[in-house]
């Protein structure tokens, strides 16, 4: 691959002004392109805007002074460093697990070819490629693919084709390789957010059959929004499903098709991932088929410590297996909050020690809130909003004081002060 620096693309006076005003506020330079005729200031404002999202959303690009940037758009749908590297581990799983059976079976793995068939601003295609010999990047906006030849390069990654091509036709016509990764475009023709697998483009269901003729395992990346049992519905060759979140925000949902076995929805693992800012993932690991055997104990009183599961299991529904699997109980079957006398400190989500609880009787509120001007404040299957009850308690938001406002098994409404864990 062709490696070209970032002097043969940007005037020394653009190059200068990019790396002399990097940290300020791009609105404010826009504002003064005057004074700099010799700029190119729209450029100059792509790649310092650029600089300043890769430095939180992918920090080890960003160090790299020899990287471009694309609009801010191509930026914001690209998944993080810390996303893609998960991404990297799900496949290097399934190599180990794979290599484990060929060695119990005297057969041998070679693992050598991938396909990004939408490569956008190759995040996801630069760390997943770095697990294989050969890796292709598949990309029909032209800009975007002038693009990933340079950074590739700039990266050590010169063992990736980048292929100026629609995606489907490019699946038609190539070779088979061991994995493709497919992250169809979220967008209608009007710019506007679609969920649906079958509004994005490619659409995924209709291509299925074909993906598994052209490889031996599918990576999908869809919504968050999606709804799971839709999904597991429309999809016949699914493996696994992961969704995960980041610092307790849903960001992915991730499905591997493959040819292994035909997995009934009920029968699919699901992993509910969230990687916080340590690195430190939370990882539940269920079946619907178990979550539906599980038991899940009621409870109308509350014992010394609160849990909130975090962000992927409540989007994956693992409310009983989360209270099986951890011994908590849970306050009703729609609060989605447990209860225990024991401390765990590897809950997949937040964890508090209960301080008091009261029901919204004055007098009760004021002896549970006292002086306090602050407190987080959250509401789970409770008759208000978070607003309508920070203006009737008259708290601010922070402080280190939680407030659950929540619903027990017997039906009694009430507010349950916390520190945190």
């Amino acid at each position: 691959m062709e490696k070209t620096r970032m002097t043969e693309i940007y005037s020394q006076d653009t190059l200068h002004f990019i790396h002399t005003h990097y940290r300020e506020d791009v609105r404010t330079l826009a504002l003064q392109a005057h004074r700099y005729p010799s700029v190119d200031m729209p450029a100059a404002i792509t790649q310092i805007s650029g600089w300043q999202i890769a430095k939180e959303k992918i920090p080890t690009w960003a160090k790299n002074e020899n990287i471009l940037y694309p609009v801010h758009l191509s930026l914001e749908q690209c998944s993080s460093e810390v996303t893609a590297r998960y991404k990297t581990e799900v496949i290097d799983h399934l190599l180990k697990t794979k290599q484990r059976n060929s060695e119990e079976n005297n057969t041998s793995v070679v693992i050598n070819t991938f396909t990004d068939l939408t490569g956008g601003f190759g995040i996801d295609c630069a760390f997943l490629s770095s697990r294989f010999r050969k890796a292709t990047y598949v990309e029909r906006q032209q800009v975007l693919c002038e693009i990933a030849r340079h950074n590739f390069p700039a990266l050590g990654l010169n063992h990736i084709s980048v292929c100026h091509e629609d995606s489907v036709h490019h699946l038609q016509v190539m070779d088979p390789v061991d994995w493709i990764f497919i992250d169809p475009a979220r967008r209608d023709g009007h710019g506007g957010k679609t969920i649906a697998i079958n509004e994005c483009e490619p659409n995924v269901i209709a291509l299925e059959e074909l993906l598994l003729e052209k490889a031996s395992y599918i990576l999908v990346k869809l919504s968050p929004m999606l709804d799971l049992t839709l999904a597991l519905h429309e999809l016949k060759h699914v493996q696994a499903a992961h969704i995960v979140s980041v610092n307790n925000e849903c960001k992915e949902f991730l499905l591997i098709l493959g040819h292994e076995t035909n997995l009934s929805s009920e029968e699919i693992p699901i992993h509910c991932v969230n990687l916080t800012a340590l690195q430190k993932a939370q990882d539940l690991l269920f079946t619907r088929q178990q979550e539906k055997k599980h038991l899940c104990p009621y409870t109308s009183t509350l014992k010394a410590y609160l849990y909130e599961p975090n962000a992927s299991i409540l989007k994956a529904g693992a409310f009983r297996s989360v209270s099986s699997i951890y011994n908590v109980e849970k306050l009703h079957p729609n609060s989605h909050l447990y209860t225990s006398n024991e401390y765990i400190p590897d809950f997949p989500g937040r964890k508090f020690r209960i301080i008091g609880s009261s029901s919204l009787n004055k007098k009760e509120l004021k002896k549970l809130i006292g002086t306090e001007k602050k407190a987080n404040l959250t509401v789970r299957n409770f008759p208000a909003s978070v607003a309508e009850l920070r203006k009737r308690l008259k708290l601010a938001e922070g402080g280190d004081m939680y407030l659950f406002a929540t619903t027990l098994a017997d039906e009694k409404k009430l507010l349950i002060a916390c520190k945190q864990s």
